[in-house]
């Protein structure tokens, strides 16, 4: 884990950055698994209902925008022929770098991560916003080579890129990059020379405000894979103009067109005063001229109270479609009632008119909507033949097959490392010592919540064996901010609870306080069906014994820590399942 001075000497995205670095528990020694009392899920279902989708039903030849939902952050994306491959943030959730595929960029698959072992992902021990930042996919014609590059902020990895000549494949272990700095890209000229351009801070003793940085450029040794030591260069100091002092340049990528090099940037910082800019040279090494028109997307200049607000967008990537037009993938988020991010930062994407001589988002400089008209000649079939669903759907699992869906992720380690699906018709977690107040590897497989307006529920056979024992449901932001919901059992009884942890910063450290919001005697000679319901930023507890008639559990609670405005970090809510012999509720 960096220092809170060193990332500041990156520059990291915002403001927010100075919360999440500061959510690693230390000195906490993971405990040795050594209880049997496994917890037994099965029939996993998650609904969404967001009022949106409801009122926007898609008519033919539209699709829904975002085309990930959920915490799908800072998204990459590259093309070989007819197959466009893209890539999001991962931070402390492994396996890493989520990875799809798609031919007409309306339809997407995913087909893996990128970084699925231990020997490329060192976040074991570190905070959920952590880990991996910004990774940038590239495809090199001149070697059948995919790249991925990125920043991973764990394992004393720093700057690094993989490599692959087929991502369906897997990828390489990661090879270390000799520089400072976040948010690297890849870059391939015609002349088969490549390029690495990344965010940096200025040079020492030259930083003007808070937020200044700068991108700089190095040659790449494609053979060697390494920068060519002193052909580093500072092309854009600050931003578009530093007299008005802009803040947190970063994100960059070199395009080339009609001879012309073209520098794509965020600016702004990921929250609310996001956008994209753009720069031109006639070299990849500059001199950089920004555009007269920046910034060519954001939407930072409207009413909070604008209907289906879409925020914070920017740190974006080009692709030429399949049509021939381009399109731009970014980030942003659609807050809820009260402002909170708690489907995080989501993909979208945009038509983009590169008529004239600088790229410009359609639509991207006014309030966007929610639908969009699809490339021509292509069919939507979204949630379909394995194709990624969009708008309100259901997800459902049994767990009957051993190999678990994609969407399913764990957090600091691999999920094989406790769990056993397909097994007894169902999954079956073996709990860990440890507990999710710490930043260490833990016994929850979660999901990605991915409407404002949702409905998550399983069915859990368990038995606890002490108070030290507890499975259940999680709603979970971070080590610090999260809910537990789940059975545990104190003397002979056994009992549902529901507990509210939450930190306070205390300047470099958080402080973490949990409450316990209710408890109850509970049945558990039969299943318990344990339900989480979301309305916007009011989450209900509930469990039943017969599926039909649901019993709440601490009233209606608040959603807020599960919002990056109160937990700081990067990431979105994920709901869990969750089974510790590490429990620290008392009761």
């Amino acid at each position: 884990m960096y220092p809170i001075k060193r990332i500041v000497q990156l520059c990291r995205q915002s403001i927010l950055l100075l919360a999440c670095v500061c959510l690693v528990i230390p000195n906490v020694v993971m405990a040795k698994n050594k209880s049997k009392n496994t917890a037994l899920f099965t029939d996993f279902i998650y609904q969404g209902n967001d009022k949106v989708y409801n009122e926007y039903p898609l008519q033919p030849g539209e699709f829904y925008n975002p085309i990930l939902q959920g915490c799908y952050p800072d998204p990459s994306i590259t093309r070989k022929g007819d197959d466009y491959f893209l890539v999001c943030s991962s931070f402390a959730m492994f396996p890493g770098v989520p990875i799809f595929h798609s031919t007409d960029l309306v339809n997407w698959t995913q087909i893996g991560h990128v970084l699925d072992r231990k020997s490329q992902l060192k976040v074991q021990d570190t905070g959920i916003s952590a880990g991996i930042y910004a990774p940038a996919i590239r495809y090199n014609k001149y070697n059948d080579t995919f790249y991925m590059i990125t920043t991973q902020f764990a394992g004393d990895i720093g700057n690094m890129v993989v490599k692959t000549k087929d991502p369906f494949q897997g990828w390489s272990d990661p090879i270390k990059l000799d520089f400072n700095g976040i948010d690297p890209s890849l870059f391939f000229d015609d002349n088969g020379k490549a390029y690495v351009v990344h965010n940096d801070a200025p040079d020492e003793g030259k930083e003007l405000y808070t937020g200044h940085c700068v991108i700089k450029v190095w040659e790449y040794d494609v053979e060697t894979d390494r920068i060519i030591p002193g052909t580093d260069r500072i092309i854009v100091d600050g931003g578009v103009d530093i007299s008005q002092k802009p803040i947190w340049i970063e994100a960059p990528h070199i395009y080339k067109k009609n001879g012309k090099y073209y520098l794509m940037c965020a600016e702004g910082g990921t929250g609310d005063w996001h956008s994209e800019v753009i720069f031109v040279s006639d070299n990849p090494k500059g001199p950089y001229t920004p555009a007269p028109g920046n910034p060519i997307l954001t939407q930072r200049y409207f009413p909070e109270e604008r209907p289906n607000r879409v925020d914070w967008a920017g740190h974006a990537d080009l692709v030429e479609g399949p049509d021939g037009k381009y399109y731009g993938v970014f980030l942003a988020v659609r807050p809820n009632e009260k402002g909170r991010v708690n489907t995080g930062r989501e993909t979208f994407i945009l038509p983009v008119d590169w008529s004239g001589e600088f790229p410009v988002f359609e639509n991207g400089l006014i309030p966007m909507k929610p639908t969009l008209k699809m490339p021509a000649g292509t069919e939507n079939k979204t949630g379909k033949d394995s194709f990624i669903p969009s708008g309100n759907f259901t997800f459902r699992d049994d767990f009957a097959t051993k190999e678990l869906d994609y969407k399913w992720i764990g957090i600091r380690g691999p999920r094989e490392d406790f769990i056993s699906a397909g097994k007894n018709r169902g999954l079956q977690v073996t709990p860990s010592g440890t507990n999710l107040k710490q930043a260490l590897p833990t016994s929850t497989l979660f999901y990605r919540q991915q409407h404002k307006t949702f409905e998550a529920s399983v069915t859990l056979v368990y038995k606890p064996a002490s108070e030290n024992d507890l499975a259940g449901m999680v709603c979970y932001q971070s080590e610090s901010f999260h809910y537990v919901f789940g059975i545990t059992k104190k003397g002979k009884d056994y009992y549902i609870v529901l507990e509210r942890t939450e930190g306070e910063r205390r300047g470099p450290e958080v402080q973490v306080s949990s409450i316990l919001i209710a408890s109850e005697k509970i049945d558990i000679n039969n299943p318990v069906r344990l339900q989480i319901v979301a309305e916007g930023d009011n989450y209900r507890f509930n469990y039943s014994y017969d599926n039909n008639h649901f019993v709440n559990i601490g009233g209606t609670v608040s959603g807020d820590i599960l919002s990056t405005d109160i937990a700081g970090g990067f990431t979105g809510s994920l709901v869990g399942l969750y089974t510790t012999s590490g429990n620290d509720i008392r009761l």
